[in-house]
């Protein structure tokens, strides 16, 4: 039985939060179903499908062709999962010694299973974390967000420096930095591009590495 009468099947729940990342990323913007079926490794005609169903439930508007908005209650339920989903990541990592690269899959089963209850104990022992282990905010317990300035370092100019404060939740991308010892927190500064659509010179700290255009349109830099 899921934790909580009030909550929705655990389909509904993964596509109201990818939805909702797929927004948060892109400042709030509404997505398109190509996106939406890209990030759930599902067949457009799937996303459709579902949409139409998350219409029905009051938890989306969208017209046909068209782009994808959360409703009032689409965001709540999608801010609840986000939470659930981060708390147990960030859990993870300080409680039990996961590397950020291998907290997701184990916060995607639970967080449809834990009840509201442990959510919270797991915030008060944590000391209410405001963001996750790759930077990204936890939504409060109210599904208030916290404002925070940030921008992708791939829309920086070159010269520009600042701390890396979070990393999209990418498995690979995750692995490269580890790899390259790269860690939120870092002083990172945008070099040059090389030229002909060649790779990104960056300097963290001391050192310059070079990352291609997709690792450095995941990282989030603070100015």
């Amino acid at each position: 039985m899921r934790p909580g009468h009030d909550r929705p099947s655990t389909a509904v729940e993964d596509y109201l939060k990818v939805i909702y990342t797929l927004g948060e990323h892109s400042g709030g913007e509404p997505v398109g179903t190509s996106p939406v079926a890209e990030r759930m490794g599902v067949a457009a005609s799937s996303v459709s499908g579902m949409v139409r169903k998350l219409r029905e439930l009051g938890l989306v508007e969208h017209a046909r062709y068209g782009t994808i908005a959360l409703t009032g209650e689409g965001q709540r339920l999608a801010l609840a999962v986000v939470r659930r989903h981060r708390l147990i990541e960030q859990l993870l990592v300080t409680e039990f010694g996961y590397g950020w690269d291998e907290v997701h899959p184990e916060a995607e089963a639970l967080e449809h299973v834990v009840s509201d209850r442990l959510i919270e104990a797991i915030a008060d022992r944590l000391g209410h974390p405001e963001t996750d282990p790759h930077g990204d905010p936890i939504p409060g317990r109210a599904g208030e967000v916290a404002d925070w300035d940030a921008r992708r370092l791939s829309e920086m100019t070159p010269g520009t420096e600042g701390d890396l404060v979070r990393v999209d939740d990418d498995t690979a991308v995750l692995q490269h930095l580890t790899a390259h010892e790269v860690a939120l927190g870092d002083r990172i500064e945008l070099v040059r591009r090389e030229p002909f659509g060649g790779p990104f010179v960056v300097r963290v700290g001391e050192r310059e590495l070079q990352f291609g255009p997709e690792l450095v349109d995941a990282l989030w830099v603070r100015l």
